[in-house]
């Protein structure tokens, strides 16, 4: 049935609804973002309200879910694949919910190196062989050579003899690992949190990064559901929402 000349919408009208390029546009059909288009017998495009609504829904998931995610809901959509657009949909929010978890994960471990006690004395002026860091933090010098292979540790080599040298910064860096480890976090939580140290240099700077981090998180999360709702709305109007 053809479509009434009233319903349709130019490719400039619908880009500039959204503040795009009319290439853009094109592009986005070519991709699967807007559903397929007709062509007049002259072979211009045809556009109708339902392109102007899909492409509203797309910039909106794109907001919480960023373009890649996006172009695949709307294409799989669009192409019938309503299970692929939900598990695309659904994959999103689970990322949200795994880097929810990691904050709170390295925030506890931030709290625990926060309420551990300093050091018994700090390393010597020229640094502290590492026998001498693993009589101070209560480890095996094997614990710290393993420690050092992850790369957790960074401990400097004299020149000639090759022996290990820790200064303050990597004592305490050790002393923050065995802390977290007898705490049972695993390896790359440490290995955030010892980054954040080093980055930083205050635990108490890096707990309000993370804090802060934590908020942009419930701010990505709110967009998500703005964006899940705008699609549920056009799936309802397309009559793919059950």
């Amino acid at each position: 049935m053809d479509v009434a000349s009233k319903d349709r919408l130019r490719a400039v009208d619908l880009a500039a609804t959204v503040g795009i390029s009319v290439q853009q546009v094109r592009n986005y059909v070519e991709l699967g973002v807007l559903p397929p288009v007709r062509r007049t017998a002259s072979g211009y495009r045809i556009f109708t309200g339902e392109h102007a609504r899909a492409l509203t829904v797309a910039r909106r998931l794109a907001e919480g879910h960023g373009w890649s995610r996006t172009r695949e809901i709307m294409a799989a959509v669009h192409t019938g694949d309503l299970p692929a657009a939900l598990a695309a949909l659904d994959g999103g929010h689970a990322e949200l919910d795994r880097e929810r978890a990691e904050i709170r994960r390295v925030l506890g471990a931030f709290e625990t190196v926060l309420a551990s006690p300093p050091a018994a004395r700090p390393a010597p002026r020229h640094g502290a062989r590492i026998g001498e860091v693993a009589a101070l933090v209560g480890v095996r010098t094997s614990q710290l050579r393993l420690w050092e292979e992850r790369e957790l540790l960074r401990p400097r080599r004299t020149p000639g003899t090759n022996y290990r040298v820790y200064d303050e910064a990597e004592l305490r860096a050790a002393q923050v690992i065995a802390l977290l480890r007898r705490g049972a976090y695993p390896f790359e939580i440490i290995a955030a949190v010892l980054g954040e140290l080093r980055t930083t240099g205050s635990a108490q700077r890096v707990r309000a990064e993370l804090a802060r981090r934590e908020q942009e998180l419930h701010t990505r999360s709110l967009r998500r559901l703005r964006g899940s709702a705008a699609l549920h709305d056009y799936l309802r109007g397309r009559g793919d929402a059950g």
